[in-house]
């Protein structure tokens, strides 16, 4: 059997339960000869506040960077609004994105049949949807300098986020929408504000450029940001890869995260550049959904998008594509048997909590492999 490095941050809030089905997983994996995993574990968000004043500590900063790869849970919550700025929860997973490289965000948006009247569009609208959301993750506004609030007399007050954008890092991220296209339909959307913004201008430029040059073998086409967010909800499966700036991508992904009825069913990962002597990629998975501190502890947590998430590391980080075939449709098995928690609860489904659907998932498992 294989044997991976995983590191572990379960964080705030919901993170350590839905976390704790991962590892049940990870248990079944071994238990049945497909593949063993050497797990350590850390803190990161308000709980690493706690502990050492800092969101994430270098030591546990210096295990993900030698990890196969990092599953992380979420971070954040009302204990921890007053702490200083640059040490609030969300820094440790700012961090973790910057000092890995991880510059690539993958977010699919995925309507599982037996949801797609969970969404608050149409069946007919979402039903058999399936985009894959390419984010670039570490530049842009929400990286580029200047970024400050000055006092600038008279009782006012500037405020200044700088979006910059180099070639190379534009390049990159439409080189790894391109190659996952190629995986798929064979078709991409580059989203910018070129109409507004000279950063859209050079994304649509080298965009072009890298899609004809490299890439034409796909259907490429470029789409304004606010366009596309409307399209999101007319008409979402017109698109396959959709490839954006951090600041868009931040705000299309959650759009069509809620096309498929919660926030709570996505996973994601977080991809660096291929190591240049092994190939490898340093990489991050995790849910798209927030911490939730009104129900944690409580046994509600949807574990389904932290258990994607792995699934999501075994294709991207541990090239078992088969496995993650087997825990996507053993997830979407579940749902098909009218497994809900409180967040995509249905009238006439049964209603069940954290553990039970992670019983329910590994039940499936079982019944797949043999």
């Amino acid at each position: 059997m294989a044997t991976h490095n995983l590191f572990m941050l379960p964080g705030d809030g919901i993170g350590p339960e839905v976390i704790g089905q991962v590892r049940r997983v990870l248990d079944w994996f071994k238990e049945n000869g497909i593949a063993t995993f050497n797990v350590d574990e850390g803190l990161v968000g308000g709980c690493a506040y706690d502990a050492h004043g800092a969101a994430i500590s270098d030591a546990d900063m210096d295990k993900a960077m030698a990890a196969d790869a990092v599953l992380f849970g979420a971070v954040g919550g009302p204990k921890w609004d007053g702490v200083p700025y640059e040490v609030r929860p969300e820094a440790g997973l700012l961090r973790l994105r910057k000092d890995m490289g991880l510059f690539a965000n993958l977010r699919p948006a995925i309507c599982y049949p037996a949801l797609a009247d969970a969404s608050s569009l149409k069946r007919e609208i979402v039903e058999g949807l399936d985009i894959l959301i390419v984010r670039e993750l570490t530049g842009g506004v929400y990286f580029g300098e200047p970024k400050q609030i000055t006092d600038i007399g008279n009782g006012q007050k500037r405020a200044i986020d700088t979006q910059v954008y180099d070639t190379y890092e534009i390049e990159r991220i439409v080189r790894v929408a391109c190659d996952l296209a190629r995986t798929r339909n064979k078709k991409v959307a580059s989203a910018e504000k070129r109409n507004v913004m000279k950063s859209g201008v050079l994304w649509n430029e080298v965009a072009t450029r890298i899609g004809a040059d490299e890439y034409s073998d796909l259907e490429f086409e470029h789409v304004l940001a606010d366009n596309c967010a409307m399209q999101l909800v007319r008409n979402p499966k017109q698109y396959d890869v959709l490839v954006t700036d951090n600041l868009f991508g931040d705000v299309l992904s959650d759009i069509a995260a809620m096309l498929t009825g919660s926030l709570g069913m996505l996973p994601s990962a977080s991809l660096g550049a291929p190591d240049e002597k092994t190939g490898v990629r340093k990489a991050l998975y995790e849910p798209v959904h927030g911490s939730a501190p009104d129900i944690a502890g409580q046994g509600l947590a949807n574990p389904i998008a932290m258990i994607a998430s792995f699934g999501m590391c075994l294709r991207y980080s541990f090239n078992m594509g088969d496995a993650a075939d087997m825990v996507d449709q053993a997830i979407a098995n579940v749902l098909a048997k009218g497994l809900r928690t409180t967040d995509i609860m249905q009238e006439g489904m049964t209603q069940v909590g954290t553990n039970e659907m992670g019983d329910a998932v590994i039940e499936e498992l079982g019944a797949l492999a043999s």
